[in-house]
């Protein structure tokens, strides 16, 4: 067994590893011709089941599949005889005739999931090349093998031969003389019964157990020895022992001590030459310790296990040279490594590289000296944060005392660590204090008490931190499992919502049928938001955060909020100066002021005052380590005041834990104020309630500061839908869901083709078929996960399209809450028409970027500014894009024309630049953050009303009547950029000196 770290190179051929002469028999054999079929093409179980077999020193056999194909080791092949080396491979029928009445029953049993045990059992087994049968005892074990789904491959049988035991056990009760010569001397209750259940015979070690001499016990009745309750209790066994039966069980015996001990008890008929039974022998062993032992060791683990919940372990298992193969989810989880990564030794590229030199080390000598494996080091978390785990591994040895594999923990002590730290700067510090103070008792005694005190406060803290950590781990599962309710729940509205919406179609005209209809899509939308407030206090939403002047968004609320609330509410807004702006979501922060105004408008039944205060807010150091999860730092507050009912301090501990709700039963989900707390928690923020039984209710909201310039939320009319007639491939695995959207986008025109899984997916995309979009559910089962399908997708199809939808997106494609860059969202449930211009969006984007990489692969060179003919100048082109491939190539297309170009990734920054700099013509896209295409327009005409406007979209019907702009259709090429800016100028001067350009530059 080799000691040190470093791994051989694997060769798949040599499969199973070492195995003796089964081992090589399994690696000769051509299994292509069984049902198992090549190895190659075994799965996981069956090739780790048959790993373990073939290294066993115990005797196992494995029955595999409808056949029973059997696979076995060398101490099978003992018991096999000269059934080796032709059964391997073999079904069990054929290799054991004479016992497949038994075996078939057996099997039977086991492909159920039973596990069956036989002791001693008594098999009439065909050995030698005579075929003669022999008389065997054996201890037999079915165990069945699951596969990944649950289902039963196989059931393996475990083989202990007992025949010499059981003989030496005949042999013992045949002679009273040579029994009681070698029975003295056992620590075993040994006797001889008659039919008439009268002792014939008795060792001396009943003295020991119940005080008699063997005199004493012979001749006597087995009541009057064991006891009536005892005696009633075994008879049924000592009947089945004089009918011929040889019977081994556990039960209690009586002892001299007044009590009663655990014993394995066997009785062992006795028969004459014609086969009647004579009596049987007893042979009773005191396994009361061993019991204990068993007890102690379940309790151990039941603890051990217990223990890992505890301090969150991670276990993990090594093979003897440190290697880690197999299914580690612990590490797996702990590391996000795959098992391709954590193979072998790859496990150690997940420690940190300052610590690996001294793992090995440590972890070498441990092994050299088969000693218990005690170290601490930093593991990269799946995250990429390094953490530090203490490590403790044990070996596990056989009988020879060599290492058959390891054992080990790593458990996650990052926070005991940084907590210990600042308990010893504390200690140093107050050490210090104490060298100071020596020298006078009053302030040492002073000093002892500030330092009791101190401790009690360190205490307190830590309790707190504890609660907070049971809070943290609750929330975590409350919002996988919302998470997943609401995945699912978004799938089913999906179903009713396209299904209502291509229903809407059949139905057109049939008032009656279409008011159903909409109320039934009322009921879609109520549920969608019923499951973004499930998504929102397990802060499992996707954020869209922007730029927000909290003062003007609140006064654009104004309207909303009063109807929301009625006339008998005053509302009161105090403003402080020179508020900050905030990074935020403004369609949740919206929803939560909403959801405050109303709880408020409740307790204090339609009469009183609100009042919505903001100002700016610093929460400090102090403030952070008292509050769980709060960041220090500069914020905009928020706070809603009601003049109501109020509640009480148990009430308000439980105010924003989910379904909690103070109002009567029906009047609400309960989901309102946690929604609001998840929300806020996930942008980074802080929330804080203040209330008093009578005295109202204020809760105040802490919204991360921004030092950006506000993004103005602007709503433009998106006219008619459009649909299409590329190809596109729809990844869903859910049945209902792939089916409706498949209908919705082929009566968009579009071209559908569909996969169940990601896998599926790849398959199609590699067949060769042309794909010119990839609409890909973000939630799929199988390894092979939608982000990972994307990337490989567009390795393949460099031109290819792709869109994310999710009723619940993981954190996959979301981090920190916030979308991934540059992915394309499209929420569930959507409508058809979302559906529609979300294709149109994503198809026209992807065909510009493809129409600009390809012209930039044709420019070689940067082309040089020239004037305009007619004295007119150069012509300033402004240029506004979000997508940045889109606007850098779109820039070079406009510069080898001969145009100055200013370009900008946003209508904020356009108007900076319009400001400053004469501008002859805009090129924009509508879709932009913050203010839309058609608002800046409608800006920049004010500022420049000689401006040419040039809209730039894939979403042509996004456009609005009336703008007296020139509309240009993604994808679009230098000769359509040309002409639309052409088209576009006011003024035939300029429209000459531009037509002059062109005619030079050709």
């Amino acid at each position: 067994m080799s000691s040190t770290f470093s791994a051989p190179t694997p060769n798949p051929a040599a499969w199973p590893v070492d195995g003796g002469a089964c081992g090589t028999l399994i690696r000769a054999f051509d299994w292509s011709r069984t049902s198992l079929g090549a190895i190659a093409d075994w799965s996981p179980a069956l090739r780790t089941t048959v790993s373990n077999i073939v290294n066993s020193p115990v005797p196992k056999v494995l029955m595999w599949g409808a056949d029973h194909v059997m696979i076995y080791n060398d101490g099978y092949a003992a018991i096999a005889g000269d059934r080796h080396p032709q059964a391997m491979g073999m079904d069990v029928a054929s290799v054991w005739p004479d016992l497949w009445d038994w075996n078939r029953t057996i099997l039977d049993r086991g492909f159920d999931g039973e596990v069956v045990a036989f002791h001693d059992q008594p098999m009439m087994l065909a050995r030698g090349n005579d075929g003669a049968e022999q008389r065997f005892f054996l201890d037999l074990f079915y165990t069945p093998v699951h596969l990944d789904d649950g289902s039963v491959g196989g059931v393996m049988c475990t083989v202990i031969d007992n025949t010499a035991r059981v003989g030496a056990e005949i042999a013992v009760a045949a002679g009273a003389a040579e029994l009681r010569a070698i029975t003295d001397a056992l620590p075993v209750l040994i006797s001889y019964v008659g039919v008439d259940h009268v002792y014939r015979f008795a060792n001396s070690y009943y003295l020991d157990w119940f005080g008699l001499t063997p005199e004493q016990v012979t001749g006597r009745h087995l009541r009057d020895v064991l006891g009536a309750e005892v005696y009633a209790e075994r008879l049924p066994l000592i009947e089945r022992a004089l009918a011929g039966e040889s019977i081994q069980s556990e039960g209690r015996m009586s002892h001299r001590d007044g009590g009663f001990r655990r014993a394995d008890i066997r009785y062992l008929p006795r028969f004459d030459a014609d086969g009647i039974v004579l009596g049987f022998h007893v042979l009773v062993t005191d396994i009361e310790e061993r019991a204990e032992r068993e007890a102690a060791v379940r309790t151990s683990n039941d603890r051990f296990r217990a223990a890992m919940e505890a301090v969150h372990g991670v276990l993990w298992t090594n093979t003897a040279d440190g290697r880690m193969r197999g299914d580690q989810p612990g590490w797996s989880a702990l590391t996000g490594q795959d098992v391709d990564a954590y193979t072998e030794y790859g496990w150690a590229d997940a420690v940190h590289p300052d610590d690996a030199a001294a793992t090995v080390a440590a972890w070498n000598a441990a092994v050299a000296a088969k000693s218990v494996f005690v170290f601490e080091h930093r593991v990269r978390r799946h995250d990429g944060a390094w953490r530090n785990c203490l490590i403790r591994a044990l070996p596990i040895k056989d009988a020879a005392g060599e290492i058959l594999e390891w054992v080990g923990v790593h458990t996650d002590i990052t926070e005991q660590r940084a907590a210990e730290q600042t308990l010893r700067d504390q200690a140093d510090h107050l050490q210090r204090q104490v060298r100071h103070r020596e020298r006078a008792e009053e302030q040492l005694r002073q000093l002892n008490e500030n330092l009791e005190a101190r401790v009690i406060a360190e205490i307190g803290e830590r309790r707190q931190a504890e609660a907070a950590l049971a809070q943290s781990q609750k929330m975590e599962t409350i919002g996988k499992l919302t998470g997943g309710v609401a995945h699912d729940f978004n799938n089913l509205l999906q179903v009713v919502s396209g299904n209502l919406q291509l229903l809407s179609k059949d139905i057109a005209g049939n008032d009656r049928a279409e008011r159903r209809v909409a109320n039934a899509m009322a009921g879609v939308s109520r549920g969608s938001k019923l499951a973004a407030q499930l998504l929102a206090f397990g802060r499992r939403q996707a954020l869209e955060p922007k730029v927000v002047n909290v003062t003007r968004f609140v006064q654009g609320m104004d309207d909303m909020l009063r109807r929301a609330i009625g006339g008998g509410i005053e509302v009161e807004t105090i403003f402080g100066g020179g508020l900050w702006n905030c990074f935020i979501d403004p369609v949740q922060i919206e929803n939560a002021l909403l959801n405050l105004a109303i709880n408020a408008r409740d307790a204090m039944d339609g009469t009183g005052k609100l009042t919505i205060e903001l100002a700016n807010a610093h929460l400090d150091d102090a403030y952070a380590r008292r509050h769980e999860e709060v960041q220090a730092g500069q914020y905009v507050m928020l706070a809603v005041t009601d003049t109501g009912s109020g509640m009480s301090a148990d009430v308000v501990a439980k105010v924003f834990e989910p379904f909690f709700s103070t109002k009567s039963e029906g009047k609400g989900s309960g989901l309102g104020l946690s929604m609001v707390y998840g929300f806020v928690k996930q942008s980074g923020g802080h929330v804080k309630i203040y209330s008093e039984v009578g005295e109202g209710t204020t809760i105040k909201l802490y919204l991360p500061r921004s030092r950006e310039a506000e993004d103005v939320e602007v709503t433009v009319d998106l006219g008619t839908i459009e649909g299409g007639t590329e190809t596109v491939l729809v990844v869903e695995d859910d049945d209902e869901v792939r089916a409706t959207v498949v209908e919705m986008l082929g009566d968009l025109g579009y071209r559908v083709l569909k996969a169940v899984d990601a896998q599926s997916a790849l398959n199609v995309i590699e067949s060769g078929i042309a794909i010119d979009m990839l609409f890909t559910d973000v939630v799929m089962p199988g390894t092979l996960k939608s982000p990972e399908l994307a990337r490989k997708a567009k390795e393949r199809l460099p031109d290819l399209a792709v869109l994310f939808t999710s009723g619940y997106t993981e954190n996959s494609i979301v981090h920190g809450g916030r979308l991934d860059v540059g992915v394309e969202l499209l929420s569930k449930p959507y409508t058809r028409e979302a559906l529609a211009r979300k294709f149109r969006h994503v198809l026209a984007n992807q065909r510009q970027r493809n129409a600009g990489l390809a012209a930039r692969q044709l420019t070689s060179a940067p082309v040089a500014l020239r004037p305009s003919a007619g004295g007119q100048g150069q012509i300033t082109v402004l240029l506004v894009e979000d997508d940045a491939v889109i606007r850098a190539t779109t820039a070079e297309l406009l510069q080898a024309s001969g145009y100055v170009v200013v370009d900008a990734a946003s209508a904020e920054d356009a108007m900076t630049a319009l400001q400053t700099v004469p501008i002859h013509a805009l090129v924009t896209d509508v879709n932009l953050p913050g203010a839309s295409g058609p608002d800046f327009a409608v800006k920049a005409r004010a500022l420049r009303p000689g401006i040419g406007i040039v809209f730039a979209t894939g979403d042509t019907a996004a456009v609005p009547p009336g703008t007296g702009a020139v509309l240009l259709a993604k994808p679009y090429g230098t000769e359509a950029l040309q002409a639309a800016i052409a088209a576009a100028l006011p003024g035939r001067e300029i429209a000459v000196a531009n037509e002059h350009r062109l005619e030079r530059e050709n």
